[in-house]
């Protein structure tokens, strides 16, 4: 038993030799990847920052985009409102044209509301190409102020043809 003993007693310092060297290199080889981590890390530590650096850029774009699509979205509903209201306008024009165009289909010219040629009645003249006030009173037996009297508002320089205009009404002889 002492034989055992020995051995074992002897056997213990060597691996505890042999335990201490594995930690050495073990410990050399952890300093040297904790080296080589450090050393890498520092080497990246400039592009961190960079990445960090468009990070920041990318949420001031992303604040900014939202803004200008908020500003974007009032802007195409006002848009939207001034068509329309443009639509309404131009739907109230076109009833509006629809009207005078009925209108002027009923109003007195060269042909009356049915299309038949326009006819005088009692003191009534229709103009025909080339007259004038004087020309008209002068045919009709009244004067030009009588005419304009009978007929307040009428443009007597722009008289159309097939237009009807009154006449002021014949005194009886005495």
């Amino acid at each position: 038993m002492d034989t055992i003993s020995r051995e074992n007693n002897s056997m213990l310092p060597i691996g505890g030799v042999i335990v201490g060297v594995l930690g050495l290199l073990l410990g050399a080889y952890s300093v040297m990847a904790i080296s080589k981590v450090k050393n890498q890390l520092a080497d990246d530590q400039p592009k961190i920052e960079k990445i960090d650096e468009i990070a920041s850029q990318a949420s001031s774009a992303a604040s900014t985009a939202n803004s200008v699509k908020g500003t974007l979205d009032t802007s195409l509903k006002q848009i939207q409102d001034a068509f329309n209201g443009v639509g309404n306008t131009l739907g109230t024009i076109n009833a509006q044209l629809a009207k005078l165009e009925e209108a002027s289909k009923a109003a007195p010219g060269k042909k009356g509301a049915k299309g038949e040629p326009v006819v005088a009645g009692p003191n009534e003249y229709i103009v025909k190409k080339g007259d004038t006030s004087a020309k008209i009173a002068a045919a009709n037996g009244c004067t030009r102020e009588q005419l304009k009297a009978v007929n307040p508002g009428l443009n007597w320089t722009k008289l159309h043809v097939g237009q009807k205009i009154k006449l002021p009404e014949k005194k009886p002889a005495a």
